[in-house]
């Protein structure tokens, strides 16, 4: 049986006992109700993982001692930077899940004419705070030890004009290429994925215009959620390591 996967921030030493940090601390002690003597496994992000266990388990404090520490990379080859225009409800949520599930390295959340959330100040500070968290219970559940990245909201067209060396895609209707036909090998993309009333024409022009190639997933119009999932997925089977 699996043992629970608890994220801790800060340095990590085998051979040493820390508290766990308040979410930690809630999940062991409150959601799984987790007793002293049982197995955890702990990571802090910087790619190890620690066999650890249970010391004392109370209310207001959860100890762990650190045994093992293993060097355990569950990474892609392909190195995966989604832009997603921020989407409606708890489909952003959704999004930002299954695509650090799916392998993706960064997430930036973007503005575009047709986005229809309106989040400005503390509330959207709070946003991006709980989309960090949401990325990291991801890799609590599918075992990675690197936890992307949410980035600061940007706008797409200061988002499109970034420099980087990483393959630029962009999910067109009428586009040359699927993603089973791009003719490069890749290790590094950038993948757009518009809101739900799609790119207007002019950001698809910008696209263009800053090198984005366009990409064909298929004959029928997706959700801007199942169109960034099945992007990633599709990413990850031709260049990454889904087989």
């Amino acid at each position: 049986m699996r043992v629970p996967r608890i994220y801790q921030p800060g340095p990590l030493t085998a051979g040493t006992t820390v508290a766990l940090d308040a979410d930690g601390a809630n999940h062991v002690g409150r959601v799984l109700r987790m007793q002293a003597g049982q197995a955890l496994e702990l990571f802090n992000g910087d790619g190890s993982q620690f066999d650890a266990i249970i010391r004392d388990s109370g209310k207001k404090q959860v100890l762990v001692e650190l045994l093992t520490q293993q060097e355990i990379s569950r990474e892609s080859p392909l190195n995966l930077h989604l832009g997603q225009v921020i989407s409606r409800g708890d489909k952003m949520e959704f999004t930002i899940q299954k695509s650090v599930e799916l392998g993706v390295n960064t997430i930036t959340p973007l503005w575009s004419e047709r986005c229809g959330v309106k989040l400005q100040g503390d509330r959207l500070d709070k946003k991006l705070a709980q989309w960090q968290k949401i990325a990291i219970s991801a890799c609590e559940q599918c075992g990675r030890n690197s936890v992307p990245l949410v980035r600061p909201v940007m706008k797409l067209q200061q988002w499109m004009q970034e420099a980087t060396e990483a393959t630029k895609l962009n999910l067109h209707p009428r586009a040359d290429y699927s993603i089973q036909t791009l003719p490069q090998p890749m290790t590094r993309a950038r993948l757009l994925i518009g809101p739900e009333g799609g790119l207007s024409s002019d950001e698809i022009a910008a696209a263009r215009e800053h090198d984005f190639v366009d990409i064909l997933l298929g004959p029928r119009v997706l959700r801007t959620e199942t169109a960034s999932l099945t992007a990633i997925t599709a990413l990850q089977t031709r260049f990454g390591d889904l087989g």
